[in-house]
């Protein structure tokens, strides 16, 4: 391996790092505003200025210049002290003196280096120029006279959001970062470059003025938005869940989450069900929890298991799905489904519902197929890591489905299931493909999964699997892109029907059940059911209006939560704040149901609960292990049906990405934005 001498100690690197990076494996830190690991190199800030020999006698930016075998690098010296000083100098002419009322006050990298490597004076009286505010949209502030020209926001729409919406115009001193004619960011990813931004130029537009950094409490957890299960840090300050941010998880989320996980969060104070409530003369009216319990069992006594239906939402923790599991499978009842919109996947053994290439793993595939997956609006952040592959050109990328725009290019094979079979043909070029490559990849979405002819498509889809060998030694491409967060913990969980029991279309028809229990499902149609209808969730969304009893329970931020992300991945969601009024944890409340029915549960605490919860699936005992990191010897002609496959084309299920759950819908800031992204679909069309 090459070798330098930083500041007169020697280093290993690898060959094609950069002078900045063999100084921070050096443990020396290098200021920069331009430079960003996962960015491509502008060099335009020269805040990363290092003395470097052989070479010539003056400062160099280290972003930007290759590190080579027997190089001295010098950080440290006068004449790099001096030379950051003036680039500091440069950047803060222009500056305003905004830090008092500037929201990127306490958290902002000018600031910090600023003390670090600036100096207590300046030398220029000349006057600030002033810069006119942009439009970017309901999420991004714009304080432009702020900028330093960075360069971090365009180079991230451009490169990893794919919507080139952001760039420079006009030279020299007069150029500004904008948006082409004041259109707001159409990604789903906008707000990332509110993180990037070093300076106060780009803030939440929604966050503003709320809060200094130093006043919240900081809770680290994950996102239940879409089934990724990107990390994320909670800000809350009292009671109120103030901003979301991302953290870093290269194996999920990368550093980057989407709008929807950022900017829900003002949902969570709004439309909330805090008390219990009966229906009393057609009205729901406040009771206690007592009065509440013991009408929900009284109910559920005098009917026949047979008769009960149990429906589990897509936010749902693994500990209340397996509470109520544990609940009302004690009670003789059948008919429990978790699959709210109609999927087929659950019979199978527990690969066959999976990501198994992982979503880090999927960076070794050379040939991707899509099937009934509009990934940009099911799992923006992984859509991301999608473009990636592409960009770096020895990846290819085929859809069967919507002829969606995804950010890059893709070879559009056919609207619906019948496509499947053609590319098996012997005059299909991207089947040929599919076959003869090392890495393989099929990503098999819910658009494919949840309509009637789903177990004909699924066994299409795996007989094509098996043909192009996207399971074998050492690798698994086999793929299934979830877009709830419990869903995969349900499966995990067997929260399908058992013998004899209804699925989530059959409970909800007329007459079907006496008592319908929705555990915070409410993307169902429950316009036809009769049934005597229970709902415990945290939001007055569809399934509270048709409810004839609430059991108001907690958000993902008010408890502590085991969720699995598609993956497979087990993962914890910690409590920033407590519910709100009377509401509580969904375990404990069917907890205490089991009381009134006389069918005690046998856990008093959560550790409690986790500890059966690991005893009866010991897979939830593994914590942040990602199950498809194992090659898998997955049987691909034990799933689906044979038969018959209907034209219809696939469609995926996410219509109106910023409204998909109950709290995404009670947030103000997700209404704008669906207001806009329609406003622009219709445009477009």
């Amino acid at each position: 391996m090459p070798k330098a001498k930083v500041n007169g100690v020697e280093i290993d690197f690898e060959n094609g790092m950069t002078v900045l990076q063999v100084a921070e494996l050096a443990g020396e830190e290098i200021p920069r505003f331009c430079y960003h690991e996962r960015l491509s190199i502008a060099g335009n800030c020269r805040m990363c200025l290092v003395e470097v020999k052989p070479g010539p006698p003056k400062p160099q930016a280290s972003c930007a210049l290759p590190a080579a075998d027997g190089q001295e690098i010098i950080t440290n010296s006068p004449m790099v002290q001096k030379a950051r000083q003036g680039v500091m100098e440069f950047l803060l002419i222009n500056h305003p003196l905004d830090c008092p009322i500037c929201d990127q006050g306490g958290e902002c990298d000018l600031q910090d280096q600023s003390v670090g490597y600036g100096r207590d004076e300046t030398r220029y009286g000349e006057n600030k120029r002033a810069v006119e505010e942009k439009y970017m949209g309901p999420l991004i502030k714009t304080v432009m006279t702020r900028c330093i020209q960075c360069t971090r926001c365009v180079r991230f729409i451009t490169e990893v959001a794919g919507v080139p919406d952001i760039g420079l115009i006009s030279r020299g001193e007069d150029v500004e970062i904008t948006t082409y004619l004041d259109k707001a960011v159409a990604s789903e990813l906008s707000a990332n470059v509110i993180d990037l931004c070093p300076v106060g130029a780009l803030t939440s537009k929604p966050y503003a003025f709320n809060a200094r950094p130093w006043e919240l409490t900081k809770t680290e957890s994950v996102d239940v938005m879409d089934a990724l299960g990107s990390a994320i840090r909670i800000d809350a300050r009292g009671p109120a869940v103030l901003r979301i941010l991302p953290r870093i998880n290269d194996a999920v989320n990368e550093e980057w989450i989407s709008d929807k996980t950022r900017y829900a969060c003002d949902g969570l104070s709004r439309q909330r069900l805090d008390r219990p409530m009966v229906r009393k003369n057609g009205r729901l009216s406040p009771v206690s929890w007592g009065e509440a319990l013991d009408t929900v069992g009284s109910r559920l006594k005098s009917a026949n298991p047979e008769r009960i239906g149990v429906l589990a939402g897509d936010l749902q923790d693994a500990e209340s799905l397996k509470a109520s599991l544990d609940l009302f499978r004690g009670l003789g009842v059948a008919s429990l489904d978790c699959r709210q919109d109609g999927s087929v996947l659950g019979n199978g053994p527990r690969e066959s519902w999976l990501f198994n290439s992982t979503l880090e793993g999927i960076e070794q595939a050379d040939v991707i197929l899509l099937v009934g997956a509009n990934p940009r609006v099911e799992a923006a952040v992984f859509n991301a890591r999608l473009r990636k592959l592409w960009l770096t050109g020895k990846t290819r990328i085929g859809v069967i489905g919507e002829a969606a725009d995804l950010t890059y290019g893709y070879d559009h094979l056919g609207a619906g299931p019948d496509a499947i079979a053609a590319l098996g043909g012997a005059g299909s070029a991207f089947g040929a493909a599919l076959k003869g490559a090392k890495s393989p990849a099929i990503i098999i979405g819910q658009g494919a999964l949840n309509r009637a002819d789903s177990p004909a498509v699924l066994a299409a889809a795996t007989g094509l699997a098996a043909s192009a060998g996207v399971v074998r030694e050492g690798w698994n491409g086999w793929n299934v892109l979830h877009t709830a967060a419990g869903r995969v913990a349900g499966l995990d969980l067997g929260f399908t029907p058992g013998e004899g029991g209804l699925n989530a279309a059959a409970m909800t028809a007329k007459g079907a059940v006496d008592v319908l229990f929705l555990l915070g499902a409410d993307e169902t149609d429950l316009s036809a059911t009769d049934a005597f209808v229970v709902y415990l969730g945290s939001h007055g969304d569809a399934g509270a209006h048709r409810a004839d009893v609430i059991l108001p329970g907690a958000a993902y931020t008010e408890k502590n939560g085991l969720y699995v992300n598609t993956e497979g991945r087990v993962q914890r969601g910690e409590r920033a704040v407590f519910p709100k009024g009377e509401a509580k944890e969904d375990w404990s409340i069917l907890r205490a149901l089991s009381d009134h029915l006389g069918a005690r549960l046998p856990y008093d605490s959560l550790e409690q609960l986790r500890a059966k919860l690991f005893a009866d699936t010991p897979t939830f005992g593994q914590i942040d292990f990602s199950p498809g990191s194992i090659p898998a010897a997955l049987d691909l002609g034990a799933l689906g049906v044979a038969g018959p496959v209907s034209a219809e084309p696939f469609a995926s299920p996410v219509r109106a990405f910023h409204l998909t759950n109950p709290i995404a819908r009670a947030s103000v800031t997700m209404a704008e934005c669906a207001a806009l992204a329609s406003g622009l679909r219709l445009a477009a069309e």
